[in-house]
């Protein structure tokens, strides 16, 4: 079975969540101290107190409501060098807000932003010591429309000399039933977020973008505005139902799966005539792909992963190149359906016959370039550009 041993040193998980409900400012902190007081019932209070959307989309309150910090992390990356022959030694932690408090932003204002506090929050977390991975980019909450916006970055970048970028979730379904993150359309090609966008190409800070397959060509508008700035796809561009019924219809037939399929690949193949837009390989194990609705996970082995996954990763790769991927594991939102190993496991196992020039591409060098990462602790970084 093949490794990425001798292909590279260490694996870069460009997509991680690490959060502590009971220490930053989230929406979820409230379920966090339900579940901590009622541990033995919690499972049942979550499908209680927790809306379809929601349940859905994390699938389990183990995922948000209890600690995921370094510690955590490294426990569920123990197994990869065992399949891996390689551990994960570098993260890109990406922000975990669900707070909304940008859009009424005011520099003027005592104390920071809750977003600000969740990078204050994150580089203090042991990164870098004993077999913890090291802490290699920060990408942070912020929303380009906002007022001060200019100022918010300004505040982000006062905490950290590791911020290379920013996300601001826009996901929003058509199906009511199917978690969005924003309640109107197009937000990505909208004109006050295309003028605040200007702020994050002239700073040279990447932009994730986190949308439903449906929302793609928002993106392309995006990365055709700004061709200059680096616009990261997160989770595959997240094609909603494509391997089974979620929310109240979507994906409920073959049929339907096969059209969600098709559109996907159709943007996909727009999107990467783009030079700009690069595409990560993560959420593989997103609850929302329609996997199923198992608590304790609905996926199985690592060749039933790669087997599901496999025609979408083979399309990515085909049309975007070897240089425009890379690989992040979204734990621990992933975490109830794959085990790390097995997403690493399963990554492998599909991109190998393309040889170790991807290999290395997509678990180690793109990250390190994309996000403006040292090569190694004492080493310079390369910028894309």
């Amino acid at each position: 079975m093949s490794t990425l041993d001798g292909v590279v040193s260490g694996i870069v998980d460009a997509h991680l969540h690490q959060w502590n409900p009971r220490r930053t400012p989230w929406a979820a902190s409230r379920l966090s101290r339900l579940y901590s007081l009622v541990p033995t019932i919690g499972d049942r209070v979550f499908s209680m107190v927790v809306a379809q959307p929601d349940r859905e989309y994390v699938l389990s309150p183990n995922t948000v409501a209890r600690v995921y910090e370094p510690l955590q992390y490294v426990a569920d990356a123990s197994a990869v060098p065992l399949v891996a022959g390689v551990p994960v030694d570098t993260v890109v932690h990406m922000e975990s807000h669900w707070r909304n408090d940008d859009s009424s932003y005011d520099p003027a204002s005592s104390g920071l932003q809750s977003s600000t506090e969740e990078t204050r929050y994150v580089q203090g977390l042991p990164f870098g010591v004993g077999r913890v991975p090291r802490l290699g980019a920060i990408i942070a909450h912020a929303d380009p429309r906002s007022d001060g916006f200019d100022d918010l970055i300004a505040e982000q970048e006062g905490e950290t000399d590791k911020l290379r970028g920013i996300r601001w979730i826009t996901t929003r379904h058509m199906d009511p039933k199917i978690r969005g993150a924003v309640d109107v359309d197009g937000v990505l090609a909208s004109p006050a977020f295309l003028r605040g966008f200007a702020e994050v190409a002239s700073r040279g800070l990447v932009f994730d973008a986190f949308v439903y397959s449906h929302q793609l060509y928002d993106v392309v508008t995006l990365a055709r505005e700004y061709p200059e700035a680096t616009i990261v796809v997160d989770h595959i561009g997240a094609p909603v139902g494509v391997f089974g019924p979620v929310g109240a219809r979507t994906g409920a037939t073959a049929g339907a799966r096969a059209d969600i399929l098709r559109l996907w690949r159709e943007r996909m193949v727009t999107l990467a005539a783009c030079p700009n837009v690069i595409v990560k390989l993560s959420g593989l194990g997103l609850p929302i792909l329609g996997y199923g609705r198992d608590r304790w996970g609905n996926i199985g082995s690592r060749s039933t992963l790669a087997e599901m996954v496999g025609p979408l990763v083979e399309h990515v790769v085909g049309h975007f190149g070897a240089e425009r991927v890379m690989f992040g594991s979204n734990f621990p939102i992933d975490k109830p359906n794959a085990t790390l190993d097995m997403i690493v496991g399963a990554l492998i196992d599909l991109l190998e016959p393309r040889g170790d020039y991807v290999l290395r591409k997509v678990f180690r060098e793109n990250a390190l370039r994309v996000y403006r990462i040292p090569a190694d602790r004492a080493g310079t970084s390369t910028e894309v550009r």
